[in-house]
């Protein structure tokens, strides 16, 4: 075994993947001790307040040690790995003595990072240093047991608990041991680690072996025992077999679902929110969308409603360009914006967040278009960039795809205004002096009544309906 010198092992840490952000989870670790890695390799994911990241390293060298165990939150600064870049090697330990794939971390103890001097660390530029020692933070699992929720869930919807098949369970019995990297995508990684499911264990059924979520949630229904047979003699009255096990379930808030609670509440109680609602006609803008769909310009791009919605709502605030502002709260002043970057609210695995697309007001249509189908494609794989979600100006949020009509929105954290697109669908509507069938929506614009009056929040919400409508006026208004 080559022998490694302190000189040789260099420590990465923690980076700053966000702006303001100081701290970190680490959800996956895709190296181990003893792995050679390169420069620009991937060997964790971590998760944000703001996101799920992926952080290569940015040397060549073999993998010494793993500071902290999946599901640790570690300060931004803090060394999660060291790597011999002397050209040493680790040896791996035997076969016989290495611990489960998925615990790797957490077999051998983690050294405790030590603070420097008096205490202090670096943090982000900007923000000065922190005061407090480095801390490990290890997860917190659920409350209620993943069996006792899991046979609440599949006695209620098969009237008895299930018995655990016997080919998933001789299979994840047998599992080889050197399969230490189960092949998975984020969200499903992330739904095993929430139902303490080890992946090992897992019989994948996806393509080229990958786990899904079905797999997982098939590993949990296995691990359930079957229900005892209640006995005659001494049974009482029972209660309804779902109110036989668990009735609660507690998910720790942590992550992008954390930070949007508490900006949501934030922007709740700090900006004095408004709501107007119009109901429009937009059986032309259907049409169009349609004749788009056909266009050569538009050949590989996705056209939808939103599209046009989203174009609707840049010439709107062209046309009343003060509601595109912000309001700074130290200086007392109205910052307007000669800029729109439009944020999407997208719903994901890990809750809600909003990109946007930055300068989307100097996009054309197809452009525009590119650039929403890219926004939409990486939030579903859960790879939108903590820079993705921030400087947004204005948002719209598509609440119509879940087929609801209307909803009052609270607004994104330092943004005046925010769009809410109900469902379109037939309704009956007056339309050249006869009722006849149309294509109807509802709009719900929120602003904030500092930076926004009636009149001007009245007549944003006009344009943009005027415009769906009749959506020549996105050439005429232009």
């Amino acid at each position: 075994m080559t022998t490694m010198t302190e000189a040789s092992v260099r420590e990465f840490k923690m980076p700053d993947v966000g702006e303001g952000l100081t701290e970190a989870e680490i959800l996956k670790w895709y190296v181990q001790p003893g792995d050679t890695v390169t420069d620009g390799q991937v060997v964790c994911e971590v998760e944000t307040a703001k996101a799920a990241v992926e952080l290569p390293i940015p040397y060549d060298g073999v993998v010494r040690d793993l500071h902290f165990p999946e599901g640790t939150t570690v300060d931004v600064g803090t060394a999660i790995i060291s790597v011999d870049v002397g050209g040493g090697s680790a040896a791996p330990a035997p076969a016989a003595e290495q611990p489960a794939a998925a615990q790797p971390a957490a077999a051998a103890p983690a050294e405790e990072p030590k603070a420097a001097g008096s205490g202090r660390q670096p943090v982000l530029v900007g923000y000065g240093v922190a005061t407090s020692s480095t801390r490990r933070r290890p997860r917190k699992g659920p409350e209620v047991p993943v069996q006792q929720a899991s046979t609440a869930i599949q006695t209620e919807l098969n009237g008895h608990a299930p018995t655990a098949p016997e080919p998933a369970r001789a299979a994840a019995q047998a599992a080889p041991a050197g399969l230490d990297r189960p092949l998975a995508k984020p969200p499903v990684r992330k739904l095993a680690k929430d139902l303490g499911v080890d992946l090992t264990t897992v019989v994948p059924t996806g393509p080229d072996g990958i786990i899904t979520r079905e797999d997982v949630h098939a590993a949990v229904a296995a691990a359930v025992p079957a229900a005892p047979e209640p006995s005659v003699a001494s049974a009482p009255a029972a209660a309804p077999a779902s109110y036989d096990t668990a009735r609660e379930t507690r998910i720790p808030v942590k992550g992008v679902r954390k930070a949007t609670a508490a900006a949501m509440v934030g922007s709740a109680f700090t900006a004095p929110h408004v709501t107007e609602f119009v109901t429009v006609d937009v059986t032309r803008t259907m049409k169009l969308v349609e004749e788009l769909k056909a266009d050569k310009e538009f050949a590989g791009l996705r056209v939808n409603p939103l599209l046009l919605i989203a174009k609707a709502l840049l010439v709107a605030i062209r046309r009343n360009p003060d509601v595109n502002a912000s309001w700074d709260e130290a200086a007392q002043e109205m910052v307007v914006k000669h800029y729109v970057n439009l944020g999407i609210a997208a719903a994901t695995p890990r809750g809600l967040i909003v990109p946007n697309i930055k300068d989307a007001h100097a996009k054309t249509l197809p452009q525009l278009a590119e650039s929403l189908g890219e926004l939409v494609a990486t939030a579903r794989d859960g790879k939108t960039s903590p820079a993705a979600m921030q400087g947004g100006t204005v948002t719209i949020t598509n609440v119509g795809v879940f087929g609801v009509d209307t909803g009052t929105p609270i607004l994104n954290p330092g943004e005046s205004a925010i769009l809410a697109v109900g469902a379109i669908k037939p309704q009956p509507w007056v339309h050249k002096g006869k009722v006849k069938p149309r294509q109807v929506t509802t709009l719900a614009l929120s602003f904030d009544h500092r930076l926004v009056d009636g009149e001007l929040g009245s007549k944003v919400l006009a344009d943009v309906a005027a415009i769906l409508e009749q959506p020549k006026r996105l050439i005429t208004w232009a």
